[in-house]
């Protein structure tokens, strides 16, 4: 991927935060967004954008919510960038923080017991060595 198209990602993905915060509908306003990734095509047709929501309450009509301010969206967006030709816009919810919390608490809930491991420890902080203590003759007269 090109630096310039890079470059475009992010821009795309700044000014979304800042647009998106400002819909009204309230299909889209159900919790915090936030844009975890922008994908946009090499003719700058099309951009994919990665939408995680915290307390999302209906995944469905958020996503008819978005599609249908997709326009003034891209409107926006235009505007904010200048650029010569603002790319289509496809959005996608990313459940990547989501998964990641589940599996956290999933790990966080494990029932692991410590004795084991704290017991081993133990065993070798005494030092019990079987060698003679011996250490002269080591060369340097």
């Amino acid at each position: 991927m090109s630096k310039s198209i890079l470059r475009i990602n992010e821009d795309i993905s700044r000014e979304l935060s800042v647009i998106l915060r400002n819909i009204k509908d309230p299909r889209v306003n159900q919790g915090m967004i936030s844009v975890t990734n922008v994908d946009t095509s090499g003719d700058l047709g099309k951009a994919k954008i990665y939408l995680s929501v915290y307390d999302l309450k209906s995944s469905k009509d958020f996503l008819k919510g978005l599609k249908s301010a997709s326009g003034h969206i891209r409107y926006e967006l235009g505007r904010a960038l200048s650029l010569r030709h603002t790319p289509q816009l496809q959005f996608e919810l990313d459940k990547s923080l989501e998964r990641g919390a589940n599996i956290a608490s999933i790990l966080n809930n494990l029932d692991i017991s410590h004795e084991d491991g704290a017991e081993d420890a133990e065993a070798t902080e005494g030092g019990d060595f079987s060698g003679d203590g011996d250490f002269s003759g080591g060369g340097y007269e």
